[in-house]
């Protein structure tokens, strides 16, 4: 089988011009190199060199062998290369999944911009799905990093969840709401109120924390005409369907004509960082900017 040591001899002698320039070059002795060449053109079955007295000339087998080699040399290393590179988290591809209420603003934009510009290499596939959908996938492993809302209904083996920040919930009007201009009102207040978000069975995430907000005040959300389990929630409040408890990210995206206001009690919503245990340097690097 030809070796890439014999390749790269090949090379160096016609680029050097004879055997002896070669082992120079190379600094081995110049039978050692004679040998690896005999042995490649016997793995060829045919001569690379003119041996003559002056200096080897290239036969006509070895001229056009010369480009293939050079071309597989440089296939290697740039093979080798990208293996290192991807070995050391420089280079490769992150699927990067993200709740609907966990939108791709303000300090999570900031972070995935500064490692992107750190990692020329690195490309982020990106893709919208529920909290629940997102630990499947990677259990599943077809997405590598996840971004949810807490709680999570069914925490999935071999899943890592890291809390990644905390941020003040707020609640949601339309502009003619008759809560609208007021400063800050109870949970309890909101007993009658329809809520445009309600929790589904099968999934956690900002409805499920709305609920159980709710709950904690003595009562369970009365559903809306229309209801949104996603972003889409600012819009039907702004219709006036209803209201909605909203973390801060999101509310920082409302539309003119909702207004937003101050919960009495100490409402909380957390997003976690969701990856899979034991993974390539490439994924815990990128999971460790966050």
């Amino acid at each position: 089988m030809i070796s890439t040591r014999q390749l790269h001899y090949f090379v160096a002698i016609a680029d050097s011009g004879g055997f002896s320039a070669a082992s120079e070059r190379l600094f081995i002795a110049q039978s050692a190199l004679s040998r690896q060449i005999k042995d490649l053109e016997s793995e060829l079955d045919t001569l690379l060199f003119e041996r003559t007295a002056r200096q080897p000339r290239l036969t006509a087998a070895g001229e056009a062998f010369l480009p293939r080699a050079r071309a597989m040399l440089a296939g290697l290393e740039k093979a080798s290369t990208a293996a290192r590179e991807i070995g050391r988290g420089q280079r490769g591809l992150i699927r990067l999944g993200h709740s609907s209420t966990v939108p791709l603003t303000g300090g999570l934009l900031h972070t995935l911009k500064a490692y992107l510009a750190q990692h020329p290499g690195v490309s982020v596939d990106i893709a919208q799905q529920s909290s629940e959908a997102q630990l499947q996938e990677l259990h599943e492993q077809r997405l590598d990093v996840g971004l949810l809302r807490l709680p999570v209904l069914r925490q999935r083996e071999g899943i890592v969840l890291r809390p990644l920040f905390t941020e003040a919930v707020k609640l949601a009007v339309a502009a003619d709401h008759p809560l609208a201009g007021t400063k800050r009102v109870s949970l309890k207040d909101l007993a009658q109120e329809p809520f445009v978000s309600i929790p589904h069975p099968q999934r956690g995430g900002l409805s499920y924390l709305s609920a159980q907000l709710c709950m904690a005040a003595g009562f369970f959300p009365k559903a809306a005409q229309v209801l949104s389990r996603k972003t889409t929630q600012l819009q039907l409040v702004q219709a006036g369907f209803g209201v909605a408890l909203l973390p801060l990210s999101i509310a920082g995206l409302a539309p003119e004509g909702v207004q937003l206001i101050d919960l009495e009690e100490a409402c909380n919503s957390t997003v976690a960082l969701a990856c899979r245990e034991g993974e390539a340097s490439l994924i815990t690097e990128f999971c460790a900017q966050f």
